[in-house]
């Protein structure tokens, strides 16, 4: 851990020593104002972005090793991609039902309904009984 810790810092090193060479000639004031770039110039820009690349490399590298490491440990919980949540099932009514089944089927849940908004709320510990009771009528009965 020690290893990577160091490899990861000298990378960062490494990568802050390349953008100094990059900009060196222009803070040091060896590259005119308003000229065309020297040999000089160029050579050190390029080196300094060589460089300056090679580091980061390195340093996201290390980081990766570091945080491998941690995970192995135990010490950091990897990140879990979330798990797309599944479409929606859209109950297909094939086209023979009549509307007769359909309203038998939706009878005892209109009844319930109905049986609620007449009574209101009830009083705790009182449960209706599912199935008792009479059913809305049918649409042969209407």
């Amino acid at each position: 851990m020690i290893r990577t810790f160091v490899g990861a810092v000298v990378a960062a090193l490494a990568m802050l020593a390349g953008l100094w060479l990059m900009i060196a000639p222009f803070a040091l004031g060896t590259q005119p104002e308003g000229a065309d770039w020297t040999n000089a110039t160029l050579t050190e820009f390029f080196t300094g972005l060589g460089v300056a690349v090679v580091g980061l490399a390195g340093a996201v590298a290390f980081a990766l090793a570091i945080r491998e490491t941690l995970v192995a440990r135990g010490l950091v919980e990897p990140r879990r991609k979330p798990e797309p949540e599944p479409e929606p099932v859209v109950a297909s009514v094939p086209s023979q039902v009549s509307s007769a089944e359909l309203a038998g089927l939706l009878a005892p849940l209109v009844e319930a309904l109905r049986e609620d908004l007449h009574h209101g709320p009830r009083a705790s510990g009182e449960h209706r009984h599912n199935g008792t009771g009479p059913l809305v009528a049918t649409e042969e009965n209407r």
